[in-house]
């Protein structure tokens, strides 16, 4: 039996992802394809738009055997921890032959080359990127900058400005750091860029979709005042027909305004009510949270109004938007770098959590079990055989996704339910 993994968010599913999971199979000659994707917070530092269950139901329709959640520690880090937490976790498993990415370039040798530059970090490319960080410039800025020097290729700058190609060089880099034997293909994306604000024909971007979305929690406010400038929720799907597959405008409609939209101001009082726990002392423990943004934060936090408006006050040259973001989610759910440290140690990932599988896929259950290094959990009271630090992580994944609930709960005046009574989805 053939395995392709895939790496992803599906926030919200669509049908470039429709796309990325056949062709994956295609190109791989994959029997079944396993989804590691993030549960209800992604790597930009921000709320996934809807549910990770409801996510993963979708992913299941459209064709994916089985959905992993990738714990929240490093669904929202950075590119190189999110790519080398999920790569971690299929290579634990212990039958995935080959994982599958798209790429705003479609060039795998060229990615290849890059991620070998940047895991080997030869003394030029070393030298260029510590001058560059010297000047003031954001570590993302800094390595582009290094990498165009170093390649002496004037087109290198904009295929790492494309966040798909960045993905892709850090899942190639943790395979090669891993002396990973699991082969690696990408397939280009289509049609749209991942930042494009405005549908396309077939494939638009998600946020693209988010963005239409986010309407759809104005017209009930705007309906009341009798003003009708927004679409609605009918007329927002029917221009959603044509880029999302027809199971998922189902779920949109039937959970709109009861499991879905949650944006990043939602949690606006949350993260304003622990940062006022912290101190300048403390903030620095927490992931990426450097010396000079918790200055800024003490120094700003009588200006915080939202969420979004105080990454925006906090943001400098070389401090970008995301990693703001990612900061502040990780004080919120308490993700500190002595935590990932840990992990580290552990060798990342250290259980395989289901969110859910198709029916049909038991040979593929059961050849996990037969071949995983970690435990596969369809219960998270399953932990007898978990390490401290895998019960640690564990618990940081159940504080945020009921965190996440407990937002649902206040927007949209629905009874909570807890972790512990989430149920896996079987399609």
């Amino acid at each position: 039996m053939k395995i392709v993994g895939l790496i992803a968010e599906y926030n919200p599913f669509h049908n470039g992802h429709l796309y990325h999971i056949q062709k994956a199979k295609e190109v791989s000659n994959a029997d079944a394809a396993i989804v590691v994707m993030s549960g209800n917070y992604v790597q930009r530092g921000a709320p996934a738009i809807m549910p990770k269950h409801l996510r993963a139901e979708v992913a299941l329709k459209a064709g994916a055997s089985l959905i992993i959640e990738l714990p929240v520690c490093y669904a929202t880090g950075s590119a190189e921890y999110f790519a080398a937490g999920a790569v971690s976790l299929l290579e634990n498993l212990g039958c995935v032959d080959s994982i599958c990415f798209g790429s705003e370039c479609g060039d795998y040798h060229l990615l290849h080359s890059i991620a070998k530059v940047v895991a080997d970090e030869p003394e030029e490319y070393r030298f260029s990127l510590q001058e560059a960080l010297r000047q003031g410039n954001s570590f993302p800025r800094a390595r582009q900058m290094a990498l165009k020097a170093f390649f002496k290729d004037p087109s290198i700058e904009n295929i790492l400005e494309q966040p798909n190609n960045i993905l892709g060089i850090e899942y190639i880099k943790a395979l090669y750091l891993r002396k990973s034997p699991m082969g690696i293909y990408t397939i280009r994306r289509k049609d749209s860029s991942y930042h494009d604000q405005e549908l396309t024909d077939t494939y638009s971007s998600a946020s693209a979709i988010r963005k239409l979305l986010a309407y759809t929690g104005n017209a009930v406010r705007l309906e009341k005042e009798g003003v009708f400038d927004e679409p609605g929720l009918s007329e927002v799907l029917t221009r959603l027909e044509s880029q999302v597959p027809p199971s998922c405008i189902r779920l949109l409609e039937e959970t709109h305004r009861v499991r879905y939209p949650v944006y990043s101001n939602d949690f606006s009082l949350p993260v304003k009510y622990k940062l006022m726990t912290e101190s300048r002392e403390s903030l620095v423990k927490y992931m990426d949270v450097t010396e000079e943004l918790a200055n800024r934060i003490m120094n700003h936090l009588n200006d915080y109004i939202t969420f979004e408006q105080f990454c925006d006050l906090l943001k400098t040259k070389d401090m970008t938007y995301s990693r703001i973001c990612r900061c502040l989610f990780h004080i919120l759910l308490n993700i500190r770098t002595a935590d990932l440290q840990q992990y580290e140690a552990d060798g990342r990932c250290q259980y395989a959590r289901v969110l859910g599988f198709q029916k049909n896929s038991v040979r593929l259950m059961s050849q996990i079990k037969r071949s995983s290094s970690i435990p596969l959990l369809t219960k998270i009271t399953q932990t007898d055989s978990l390490s401290d630090a895998a019960l640690r992580m564990l618990e940081q994944d159940i504080f945020a996704a009921d965190l996440y609930e407990s937002v649902l709960t206040d927007k949209f005046k629905m009874p909570f339910i807890s972790e512990y009574q989430q149920q896996i989805k079987r399609v």
